[in-house]
């Protein structure tokens, strides 16, 4: 029989970020953003149909039957948590594992850019940590909010799911709440979030309209909201927040936008020159330029904005690999890989740089 405690206490021990468990297969790790698969014996649908059985919550049994899908946090005493995902597959059972390391990680860990830190100490507004699945957005956002528990004096509640990092009380009153445990949704939850006297609001993922409405309410009432969204750049990060309402209203959400929007911070992980990742980081802030262009609906001019506000604190993603390329941090050919605009890169790696963005903002 598949023991799934002591499997995943190996593959900790081994420095594993995911396991992967699927029919048929043997159990494969990723190491260093690479997939390896072990020497273990190919799992059977017994072995994880009995995983599953041992590990899912009382309280999704009933959803994972209906919906053939869950997500819910596992933890082991003595080797960590784990964010995990039960699923079908070609009508199989399957798992995927996210270590959670127990120490939240300080911004200068993770190599993020300094200026986060100020960010994470804004007196209101909004702020979303962008960028596609496994780019690190949890870890980035536990950052900020370990780094406002550290220097202010806050009360803070998060609404999360699952749980990912377990935060003690330093100079912050933080509430965690967990969806399916502390409270029925996201909905449910934010619905009474401004009762329980805030000061800054973590929503684990915008995941809606409803979400995003309840974000904004906070904002203009004088509260700091953090939260995760899933975009390809800072910019496309505004589009989709659009998206989740109908085209009708995305005059006056640009408008909402403008006024209570603190920043995006959006990043890609990169394989690092002496092992591991890297994030590259972009990073928009709402200065007075990108403040015009949300009102006047110039959303396609935003990196141009970007580009140009490094005394502001603003980078692209081709910025922000340059500087990892020069400082050794990665290679020239994973950043090229990665890069915004790779044949911009390229020209500015030679010592090259136009001031196009600059012509295209004289514009406005």
């Amino acid at each position: 029989m598949f023991q799934i405690d002591e499997f995943l206490k190996g593959a900790v021990e081994l420095h594993a970020s995911d396991v992967h468990l699927k029919v048929g297969q043997r159990p494969c790790l990723r190491l260093h953003s690479t997939l390896s698969a072990t020497d273990s014996p190919v799992l059977t649908v017994e072995d994880l149909t009995g995983a599953i059985q041992n590990i899912l919550p009382a309280h999704l049994e009933a959803s994972y039957r209906e919906q053939h899908e869950a997500d819910f946090s596992y933890s082991i005493e003595g080797v960590g948590r784990f964010r995990v995902n039960a699923f079908m597959s070609q009508g199989y059972p399957a798992l995927a594992f996210r270590h959670v390391k127990t120490k939240v990680p300080t911004v200068e860990e993770l190599n993020l850019p300094l200026c986060i830190k100020t960010l994470a100490t804004a007196q209101r507004g909004i702020i979303i940590v962008s960028g596609t699945t496994g780019s690190g957005k949890s870890t980035t956002l536990a950052a900020m909010l370990n780094h406002m528990n550290e220097t202010k004096f806050l009360r803070i509640i998060t609404i999360e799911d699952p749980i990912e990092y377990l935060f003690d009380d330093k100079k912050c009153i933080i509430s965690q709440r967990e969806v399916g445990l502390d409270t029925l949704s996201f909905q449910t939850a934010l619905k009474h979030v401004l009762r329980q006297d805030p000061d800054a609001i973590i929503i684990g993922e915008m995941r809606d309209q409803t979400t995003f409405r309840t974000a904004l309410a906070a904002a203009e009432t004088g509260h700091l909201v953090l939260t995760t969204l899933h975009s390809g750049n800072a910019a496309i990060a505004i589009q989709r927040l659009l998206e989740f309402f109908p085209a009708g209203e995305w005059d006056q959400i640009r408008l909402n936008l403008a006024n209570n929007l603190q920043a995006v911070i959006c990043q890609r992980l990169i394989k690092g020159s002496q092992g591991g990742v890297v994030p590259a980081v972009e990073i928009l802030i709402n200065t007075p330029t990108v403040r015009k262009l949300l009102e006047k609906n110039k959303l396609e001019m935003l990196s141009a904005a970007i580009e140009t506000g490094t005394e502001d604190g603003m980078q692209t993603f081709n910025q922000s690999i340059y500087k990892l390329i020069k400082s050794g941090m990665i290679s020239q050919e994973e950043g090229m890989t990665h890069a915004s605009n790779p044949q911009a890169l390229r020209m500015n790696l030679q010592g090259i740089f136009l001031d196009e963005s600059r012509r295209i903002l004289s514009t406005i």
